[in-house]
């Protein structure tokens, strides 16, 4: 168990702490010198009867130090708030109770201190003092005791106490969780390197594991958990850290060190967020804040999701919070946020999607997805998203906002979703065919535009290929058709393609057209302009304009001309495009219109912008 202490400066928690444990916490000259804490500080005991033992995190009281407190508060599973019976209830003592409350702390406990010191009937009158201030907080039931570091009365009721919390502490879920520690101190020592220490808030470590931190890879050399050297140390403890191939300074305090498959960074992400009871008015949308959230704070807007925008004091609401740095935050984080000027607590949440989107996140499409997000269990949550999304879910970014062990692959589409992209797919095909009887189909860029422009490429490609094995469509190439719209040539119809093959080859670039292939291969212009639109609906050869024909290599040459001119900015002038093919301006801007028709160019202007999707008459679908 990770017991923290919390309360205002001079309540004598750093004098508690070494009465518990013999450990004097404040390891600092400065912190010796002025006799407060100005760093968290550590200390362990043994729990008798018990395997694990008891850490305790010691943190300032000062009121400029409510950050350093929060970086230590962030990883607890105890509080002890402590009140000097001398000076009574002040008020870090209630912004101390706020941030345990606010981070959902329901275990813990009140030691009024220093008793020795009190009037008679001071003691009784501060304790119902303090259970006036529990009631309504996430400590309301909260045992209260009287103790003396000095003359040691009442301390062995409170480590009877602890040391029975400590028996009763579950072990963290640790199963299909990726490690997660938040790192609250660096330094380094000589023979050893650079170490870090935090709370492990999810998963495990173990020596010689390969884990990141700020972006950087590094193995770990050697490792302690409770102040113990272990190979391998688990969710829920106090560790140190050894890492090799790292500088101190690569390393800052407030960071994560993860597994690889679930580090990430953002600077964008949703979350359930409840106003202090105590605050005299709403937080509206636009007010900026100190977001603390592991061990890191930073500077952060936020935008109110529900309602009116607005939380109103003691309400909850979903906000999204735009970061001015980056920060790490997987659902289910616990999160607080103090004012502007860092001068006071104002919220606490949790965090429920850290790939928060930019624009539409406000719709019921949206909101129905955070509404998931607040489901209990993984899987709950992944069903539920999954019902939810017409574009399919993203598995792997999935796993990485949840920090799943188990990387998951690929995409996932429900029954739903897929039946209504399918059934739309069929009908666009339909009405192209309908529209463009002498064409194939539209590449597989083109449809995806037409059918789901916002669907990730590789969900389009994972359908297609699904659909392409049922016979629900069919695909030549870079283009995409149903089944029937491709049938075969009649005997008369190859006859004809024969002929035609070597006069397309010839033409190059300037084309055929069909009455002079009719007159050269002496057939009848019908059956020859029917035999031609049956080849081009096939993708066999092109019509670039009514009745003139390109066949499929002098057009794959032509576009790949294109790709070249438009490599930097990505732009075709039909002017360059003239000059590089040696055609005429009419020509050249007539092959230009065509790669615009099918989706290798789109107009924008007097320019054709190339399409960077577009896989038509590349080398791999030729």
């Amino acid at each position: 168990m990770i017991l923290g202490t919390a309360g205002h400066i001079d309540h004598g928690k750093t004098t508690l702490v070494r009465a518990l444990t013999g450990v004097d916490t404040d390891r600092l000259p400065e912190e010796k010198a002025r006799g407060i804490s100005i760093e968290l500080g550590y200390a362990y005991i043994d729990v008798p009867r018990h395997e694990e033992r008891l850490g305790i995190i010691d943190v300032p009281g000062h009121e400029k130090l409510v950050h350093t407190m929060l970086a230590g508060a962030s990883g607890i599973d105890f509080a002890l708030l402590l009140v000097a019976a001398d000076d009574g209830v002040m008020p870090q003592t209630r912004e101390h109770l706020a941030v345990l409350s606010l981070l959902g702390l329901k275990r813990g406990a009140v030691a009024i201190t220093k008793i020795d010191r009190a009037e008679p009937g001071r003691v009784e009158a501060l304790q119902s003092e303090v259970r006036e201030l529990l009631a309504g907080t996430s400590l309301d039931e909260a045992p209260i005791l009287a103790v003396s570091a000095l003359t040691g009365q009442g301390m062995q009721a409170l480590r009877e106490l602890l040391f029975e919390a400590a028996r009763q502490t579950l072990p963290r879920v640790t199963q299909n969780l990726a490690a997660r520690l938040a790192v609250d101190r660096t330094f380094s020592l000589d023979g050893v390197g650079t170490v870090v220490t935090g709370t492990l808030h999810a998963g495990e470590i173990a020596v010689g594991d390969e884990l990141l931190i700020h972006g950087q890879r590094a193995r770990v050399r050697s490792l302690h958990a409770q102040n113990r050297a272990v190979d391998r140390a688990q969710a829920g403890q106090r560790c140190a850290v050894a890492l090799a191939g790292l500088a101190r300074e690569q390393v800052p305090r407030g960071q994560w060190l993860t597994a690889p498959a679930v580090a990430l960074s953002t600077e964008r992400f949703d979350a359930r967020l409840t106003l202090w009871p105590g605050e005299a008015r709403p937080m509206r949308s636009g007010a900026r804040v100190h977001l603390h959230l592991g061990a890191q704070s930073v500077t952060a807007s936020i935008a109110v999701l529900d309602g009116c925008d607005a939380v109103e004091p003691g309400a909850s609401a979903r906000v999204q919070l735009l970061c001015h740095m980056p920060v790490g935050a997987w659902r289910g984080d616990r999160l607080v946020l103090r004012d502007v000027s860092a001068t006071r607590t104002l919220a606490g949440g949790v965090v429920l999607d850290p790939f928060a989107p930019a624009r539409y996140r406000r719709t019921p499409e949206r909101l129905a997805e955070l509404a998931a997000c607040e489901l209990p269990t993984p899987v709950e949550r992944r069903e539920r998203l999954l019902a939810l999304s017409s574009l399919g879910l993203d598995l792997a970014r999935f796993a990485q906002a949840e920090g799943l062990v188990e990387p998951l692959d690929g995409w996932a589409l429900g029954n739903e979703a897929r039946a209504a992209l399918t059934e739309k797919m069929l009908a666009v095909l339909s009405d192209f065919h309908a529209r463009s009887p002498d064409e194939l189909g539209p590449d597989a860029a083109r449809l995806r535009r037409l059918v789901a422009p916002r669907i990730a490429e590789p969900l389009w490609r994972q359908l297609l290929a699904e659909l392409r094995a049922a016979d629900r469509i069919a695909v030549r190439g870079a283009f995409v058709h149903l089944p029937e719209h491709g049938v075969q040539l009649s005997a008369a119809e190859q006859r004809i393609a024969q002929k035609v093959s070597p006069r397309l080859v010839a033409a190059g670039a300037e084309g055929a057209w069909a009455r002079d292939l009719a007159r050269d291969c002496t057939e009848p212009e019908p059956l020859m302009r029917a035999t031609l639109a049956r080849l081009a609906q096939q993708g066999e050869l092109h019509q670039v304009v009514k009745d003139l024909y390109c066949d499929t290599s002098t057009m794959a040459r032509l576009a790949a001309i294109a790709r070249a001119l438009g490599g930097g900015q990505g732009m075709v002038t039909a002017a360059a495009f003239r000059d590089a093919t040696g055609l005429g301006r009419k020509r050249a801007i007539q092959h230009l219109e065509y790669f615009d028709r099918v989706g290798l160019l789109r107009r924008v202007g007097d320019e054709h912008r190339l399409r960077a999707d577009s896989a038509l008459f590349s080398e791999a679908t030729n």
